[in-house]
């Protein structure tokens, strides 16, 4: 379902801990190679592998205009974002493979 399709993702260390954006073609891979460490970079240093939030654009040009957005939002605004689909915090990784 997600395979192939641009996302943009965050991830998180914890509920309302360090924060993550990223973008990807594969959504299922890239968040698999998140929790294994084979991403270097911030998400690993700070052991952010808990996929909070996701959405897909219809293109790859929306959804790294969308993610470079994203980063440029204050904090609060991204933990508003996660919280009004994801209260609970939980991680959406398993949710991929249903249905």
């Amino acid at each position: 379902m997600f395979e192939r399709h641009p996302c943009v993702y965050m991830l998180a260390s914890k509920e309302r801990g360090t924060l993550y954006v990223g973008v990807t073609s594969d959504l299922t891979k890239r968040i698999w190679e998140h929790k294994q460490d084979l991403v270097e970079g911030f998400a690993k240093r700070y052991r952010v592998h808990v996929l909070v939030w996701f959405e897909q654009p219809e293109t790859m040009l929306s959804a790294i205009s969308r993610e470079k957005a994203l980063k440029e939002w204050k904090r609060s605004w991204k933990l508003a974002l996660i919280e009004e689909c994801n209260p609970n915090w939980q991680d959406l990784y398993a949710s991929l493979f249903d249905g």
